[in-house]
Order: structure tokens, then sequence, then C-alpha cells
């Protein structure tokens, strides 16, 4: 039976540092024998079998598409804002909003429920059942979307905003939490690919939607249409999530007996001992105090703010370049393609090398070079629209990878409920920024609005390398300490989450 309450701190005796590293050296064996009892690992876990690649298969079946096709419909809901703007929203619902102002709070008001959601959301979703919890917070954002149609003033589009915020806090953190323990650290870089990449289809797809939409000659402002079309089927989505998606590795139905062992095997190899319907308090605590934690939320704030920035204002921007409003939607799609490409690229080398920073800081370069080159270049049209290329790439590919890097470098259920929403509530407040940099005063240049994020994007890829050096330092010590570990292993989490002996980063 799973337990459904907290365990209390005083659950179990939290060792000091010190007393972990006494034990470590106590019980230390000289390196030659270290070296012939554990060789030297590989990258990742061994090849493997036949059945475990059959499991992969059917979980991905299942999996992938639900989740996908869920994240597409959020981020239509969520960044539909941008193309409503040039479809009349402002001069309808907003008395004109000659300065932007009113926009940018609309806008900026769906991070503010976002973020203060996050954490206790994803924490209290390990006690419900995965395809309920994700189901049911679906369904409540396609309502809030699709209601945004039914607004007539700034009241009502910031409770439909609010409402929107609140559900999908819900969802993105948890989705990473949720896909952890069914892939492996091997695996999972490429899925979250997929995922977040969705993010980048939906700008294409929304710009088509937008633009069909543009022509429809309909009794109602094309903007409440866009809501309507976007937002409903997000309800019927959430629906077939409760039905279809799969529940915790143990539990789910969707799995045979040998393929649940196997799902569960999997799932231990990173952890073991805080799986379940159940929280563990200690665990929470010890993701509030580490450091890295914050030092992601900084790199998601940069890139965030970008990534804000690029979902409500990129077809205004376009339309800077002297394009008309339907074209300057149509020319929102194919930088998202692009980027969805780069993305998947990306994640997948990482995933073969096992390595994750290096990556995040290259796409935080190429994306500050985009926002170079729209400060540089004013009078070629194309080199903008190439800069445009390089933004979009660099920041959901730096999104996309983060979230994969933390997804298994954690330790523990508990503090990846925790740690995830951590990064990610900090991040968003740079979502916040980025929704109020491009009021319309300042434009078509966007001065101030550009030199942010560039700032932003290159401090993301500098916190990216210096975390990707402590966790491979803080690797090698542990090899040092404690040998090499079996990458097939269970490794006891239950007590140091990952700080565990056994327990290795991903770079």
């Amino acid at each position: 039976m799973y337990r459904y309450s907290l365990l209390p701190i005083s659950s179990h005796t939290e060792p000091a540092a010190m007393d972990v590293d006494e034990k470590a050296i106590a019980t230390e064996k000289p390196a030659q024998i270290e070296e012939a009892e554990n060789p030297p690992s590989i990258k990742g876990a061994s090849v493997p079998s036949p059945l475990e690649k059959r499991l992969v298969r059917k979980l991905d079946v299942r999996i992938m598409p639900i989740a996908c096709i869920l994240y597409l419909f959020a981020y239509l809901d969520r960044s539909n804002l941008g193309n409503a703007r040039l479809q009349g929203l402002p001069q309808d619902a907003l008395n004109g909003d000659p300065t932007g102002e009113l926009y940018g709070w609309v806008n900026s008001v769906f991070f503010i429920s976002y973020i203060l959601c996050q954490i206790p959301a994803t924490i209290i979703s390990k006690l419900f059942p995965p395809r309920i919890w994700i189901g049911c917070f679906a369904v409540g954002w396609g309502i809030c979307a699709t209601l945004s149609a039914a607004a007539f003033n700034f009241a009502g589009l910031v409770c439909a905003r609010l409402g929107l915020g609140f559900f999908e806090a819900g969802f993105g953190p948890g989705i990473p939490l949720y896909m952890s323990l069914y892939y492996t650290k091997d695996e999972i870089g490429m899925r979250m690919a997929y995922w977040f990449g969705f993010a980048a289809v939906a700008g294409a797809f929304g710009g088509l939607i937008a633009f069909g939409i543009q022509h429809v000659h309909a009794s109602v402002e094309n903007w409440r249409l866009l809501f309507i079309v976007e937002g409903s089927p997000t309800i019927v989505l959430g629906i077939v999530a409760m039905f279809l998606l799969p529940n915790r590795p143990e539990e789910t139905t969707y799995l045979n007996e040998e393929e649940r062992q196997l799902a569960v095997e999997r799932m231990n190899r990173g952890l073991s001992g805080d799986t379940g319907r159940v929280v563990n308090s200690k665990h929470i605590l010890a993701a509030f105090k580490d450091w890295r934690i914050y030092a992601a939320g900084v790199l998601y704030f940069g890139s965030n703010c970008a990534l804000a920035s690029i979902s409500a204002f990129l077809p205004t921007i376009i339309a800077t370049f002297g394009y008309t409003d339907a074209l300057a939607q149509l020319l929102t799609v194919p930088p998202y393609a692009v980027a969805a490409v780069y993305l998947c690229l990306s994640s997948y080398v990482s995933d073969r090398l096992q390595s994750r920073g290096t990556f995040v800081a290259a796409a935080g370069i190429v994306g500050g070079i985009g926002y170079v080159l729209l400060l540089a270049v004013q009078d070629n049209v194309h080199a903008r629209y190439f800069a445009v290329f390089c933004i979009t790439s660099g920041t959901y590919t730096t999104i996309g990878v983060v979230i994969a890097w933390f997804a298994h470098n954690l330790g523990s259920e508990t503090k990846k409920a925790t740690g995830i929403p951590m990064y990610m509530a900090i991040g968003q407040c740079g979502s916040i920024l980025g929704s109020k940099i491009f009021p319309s005063t300042e434009g078509p240049q966007y001065v101030k609005g550009f030199s942010v994020t560039c700032a932003l994007l290159f401090l993301s890829a500098f916190v990216a390398l210096v975390l990707s050096i402590s966790y491979r330092l803080e690797n090698v010590r542990r090899d040092r300490l404690y040998g090499r570990p079996d990458p097939d292993a269970t490794v006891d989490t239950s007590e140091l989450a990952d700080n565990a002996p056994d327990f290795r980063y991903v770079p």
C-alpha cells in the first residue's frame, strides 16, 4: 500500500555532511583494487534488452503523443495573446491601449498565478494518480482559455489569464516529474525535446491559425474566434488524458506484470526509497538549501525573459520589418520550425554524450547573438529576420535541455517535485519582465527590450557552464571517494537524495 501522508522531518535521522565523508574515507579502497572491482563506467546504462526496447516503445506510443499534444495546446493557449493583439484585442477590450501598458499586464498576470502555484501544485501532485491530476488541470486551463473569448474589458481578461496560469502551473513542472518515472537519464533528453519542442510547434501552428482566422469574416471578432478555436480542444484532450495516460510504473494497468517490474527497476536505477504517493519533508528542505537549484533559476530566468518576449511580441517585432499584420503572422512560422529542429538535434546529441551544460550554454550564446544582430543591424530586413531564427532556436533549446537536465539531477521524487517548480518559478519571473519590456512607445526599435534579453541570454550561458563544471567536479570527487558505481545498479536516495554516495550527476 502507498502512504498518503507527509513524512515528518524527524522520521529519519539526517547525517551531517561530515559523517558522510568520514564514512567514505573509512571504507575507501586502494585505487588499484577499486579499479579492478569497478571498471570505469560508460556514460549511460548498459545496452537495453529486447524486452526493455519494447517497453520503451510501448511507453512512447501512449505517453508521448498525449503529453506533446497537451503541451502544444497549453502553449497555444498561453501565447495566443500575441496573435490576438494584431487582431484587434486592444481596440475591443482595452479601450485602444495606446501605451501598451494594459496589454503588458494582461500578458504578465498569467505568470503571477503560474509562479505562485507551481511549487505547491507539483508537490501535491505526488499524492494523486498522474493521469487524473494531469487530465483535470488540462480541462481547467482549457475552460479558462476558451472563456477568454467572453472577456469585454481589462478585468475579464485578467481573470481568465489568472485562471489559465493556475491550471497550467499543475501541468508544466508535473510533466518532467512524470516522465522521469518512466524514462532513464539516457532517454529523457530526447523525450523532453519532443515535448518542449511542441512549444515551438505551437508558435508555428499558432501563426498559421491566426493567419487563417485573420481572413475569416464572422459576426464575432477574430481574436475571440482565435481563443475559442485554440482553447476548446484542450478540454477534450484533458478528458482523454484521464483515461489513456499510464499511472505510476508500479500501479499502471497499461503494462503487464513483467513490464511493470522492468519499469520499476528502470526507475530505481537513478533513485529509490522515495517513490509512491508519499512526500518526504526532509527532501523538500534539501531542495530549498541546494544552491544549484537557485543557479538553475537564474539560468531559467534569462531564458524565460526571452521566451515570453518571443511569445507575446514576435508578430509585432516582425511587423516592424515593414510587413502587413497578416504576413507578419505567417512569417512567425519558419523561425519556430527551425527552433524545433535545433532543439531536437541538441537534445539527441546531449543524450548520447550525457552532457547538458555545454549545449545549454551554446544555445544561450546563439540566442544572444540574435539579439545583438537586432540591435546592430537596422536597415537590412533579411539580416534582422535571420536574427529572429537565432533567437527562437537558442531560446527554445536552452529551456528544453535545462528541463531534461534537472529531471534526473535531483536524486529523489520529492526533491524533484520541489526543485523543478522552484527553478521554474524563479525563471517565470523573467517571463513577467519579458512581457513588460516591449511597450508600444519604444517601437519599432525596442532597444531596451532587445538589450535586456540579450544580456540575460549571455548570463544564462555563463551560469550553465558554471553548473556543468560543478557537476563534473562533484562526480570526480565521488568517484575518488566511493569508486565508480554500476550505471544499472539501484541507487538508494531515500536519505540523502542526490547527495547519496552512488548518485552521479549529468553534467
